[in-house]
């Protein structure tokens, strides 16, 4: 399992830095965050000192919908569901192999994760539509 890779508390994740990790995923990156500018929501970056590493979360005004995790060469954005949501989950518009990945995942607590990798600016798209998804729920 690969380990998050902005660990200095010194060092913010700019643009700059995260071209720099992130190098031929770092397009992706702008598309998405683009991309979540455009859908009303907000990335901030924090530094958290329990897993020792920088995460994102992104925000629509103050509710958490996901977070985004930097790797070497690529990023994740995750959003936690519960068990009540699962049959709509099912009608969610996200690659099926996503959907898969997620009805098979382990519950940390009552939550239930969805993960989407991001290495290309095609998958973009289903990292925002389980995002918005998440914000449409009540």
């Amino acid at each position: 399992m690969e380990l998050p890779i902005l660990k200095d508390k010194n060092i913010f994740p700019t643009n700059e830095v995260l071209a720099d990790v992130l190098e031929t995923s770092f397009p992706a990156f702008e598309t998405f965050s683009a991309s979540a500018e455009t859908a009303g929501l907000t990335l901030e970056w924090n530094y958290y000192n329990d897993g020792k590493v920088w995460l994102c979360k992104v925000l629509s005004k103050k509710k958490n919908l996901a977070w985004l995790v930097v790797y070497q060469n690529y990023f994740r954005t995750t959003s936690y569901f519960t068990e009540k949501h699962l049959d709509r989950i099912a009608d969610m518009e996200i690659t099926e192999s996503i959907k898969e990945e997620f009805y098979q995942a382990k519950p940390s607590g009552k939550l239930i994760p969805m993960s989407v990798v991001i290495t290309e600016k095609e998958q973009v798209k289903d990292a925002l539509s389980m995002i918005l998804f998440k914000k449409g729920l009540k």
